[in-house]
């Protein structure tokens, strides 16, 4: 039985041949660990983050490549960004369909005298940027928003909340877990002042690899101290970037591989892989609606979301029509809660979870169709 993998919100899946052969390739023949010395095998392996950086910084509209700092994955290049960023007596806003990934920070951050406004998404899990500007208090200091949601697909309005945050002296920071490598970002014109990305997910490299864009002249506190390879004569920490937020040897081979999978996209097009994304979108939304006692959630749009869909079967356990799905038909997909409560209690299934398919830039029509049949089987059954 073939597998259909239906599961990319969660990580990509196949990655680009290319990808798969710079990790290699780097473990095999370049090695060397970036920073560490002056040998050949380190100022290759201090290369290829070079190469990362400016092509990421291509990707992003980012001027200074060196402002983007590696991180092992989205969740620490939040972290950083929150923790470094807020105060005590700060005030932080964020959406009701954040990712546990910034919800836990802050919830952290709010027994240690941060200030923490959700505001509320409709039961689409869209925002009205105009309740972002209402909820601006004295002492707000940076609003915080996921580009797209990991359950619902819903696209977040980040340019108008960025024009807001600016007219109103406040940092921005966006999560582009969803986002980076299908949807256009660019921290000029959308104001971005912390960028926080993966690499495992649309940007199709492999898992282990992140990162935090922090812009020009903005302090920040990093999350942890230790050897980079610079100022090594001095026991303070380095105060450059990237070097501040890099403590540590970095995932290099995993970096590489991203590296292969931003010259992929550079190459394929983002305009071609949004417009099959949006297609296998919309396949599977047309084909979902019409079975019944089948209930998909969010936008059901496929120009407002990205290739995310969650979907329940009325009387059917979510878990159990994933497990259906997966060993009776081959299908993988994720069920529950996907980390992400405060979207669940907005769109109103915290206790029930949700179902969800995620199709990717290598998913065809032929397994979507497949996906559509098995659920009409299952669906039937109840």
């Amino acid at each position: 039985m073939k597998t259909i993998y239906m599961d990319n919100a969660a990580t990509s899946f196949p990655k680009p041949e290319c990808v798969y052969h710079a990790v290699d390739d780097y473990n095999r023949n370049i090695g060397g660990n970036p920073g560490r010395g002056s040998n050949q095998k380190t100022l290759k392996a201090g290369t290829v983050l070079v190469e990362a950086r400016e092509a990421l910084a291509i990707l992003f509209n980012i001027a200074d490549c060196n402002r983007i700092a590696f991180m092992s994955n989205i969740t620490e290049a939040l972290n950083v960004g929150l923790k470094g960023i807020l105060k005590r007596g700060d005030h932080v806003i964020t959406t009701s369909m954040e990712h546990n990934s910034v919800a836990r920070p802050l919830y952290s951050l709010s027994q240690q005298g941060i200030e923490w406004t959700a505001v509320q998404c409709d039961r689409e899990g869209s925002l009205d940027p105009i309740d972002i500007e209402k909820a601006i208090k004295s002492n707000t200091r940076l609003i915080c928003i996921l580009h797209a949601s990991n359950l619902t697909g819903t696209i977040m309005p980040i340019e108008a909340v960025g024009s807001i945050a600016k007219d109103n002296g406040l940092l921005f920071m966006v999560d582009s877990a969803q986002s980076a490598g299908s949807l256009p970002i660019d921290v000029e014109k959308q104001n971005i002042d912390l960028l926080a990305f993966t690499g495992h997910k649309g940007l199709l490299g492999p898992q282990g690899t992140g990162g935090l864009y922090v812009k020009p002249g903005l302090a920040i506190k990093p999350l942890k101290e230790g050897g980079t390879g610079s100022l090594s004569e001095y026991l303070e920490h380095p105060q450059m970037m990237p070097d501040l937020l890099e403590g540590g040897t970095l995932n290099t081979p995993g970096i590489f591989g991203l590296l292969a999978g931003a010259n992929y996209i550079d190459q394929t097009g983002m305009n071609n892989i949004r417009k099959h994304e949006t297609e296998m979108t919309r396949l599977l939304i047309n084909g979902l609606q019409g079975i019944r006692g089948l209930t998909v959630y969010g936008p059901q749009n496929p120009d407002k979301q990205v290739a995310v869909v969650a979907f329940n079967i009325e009387e059917v356990d979510c878990g159990a029509v994933s497990m259906m799905l997966d060993y009776e038909f081959g299908i993988i997909t994720r069920s529950g809660t996907h980390c992400t409560p405060l979207a669940h209690n907005t769109i109103g299934t915290m206790g029930l979870g949700a179902c969800r398919l995620s199709p990717g830039y290598f998913t065809t029509e032929e397994e979507i169709s497949a996906v559509i049949g098995a659920l009409e089987i299952i669906a039937a059954r109840k």
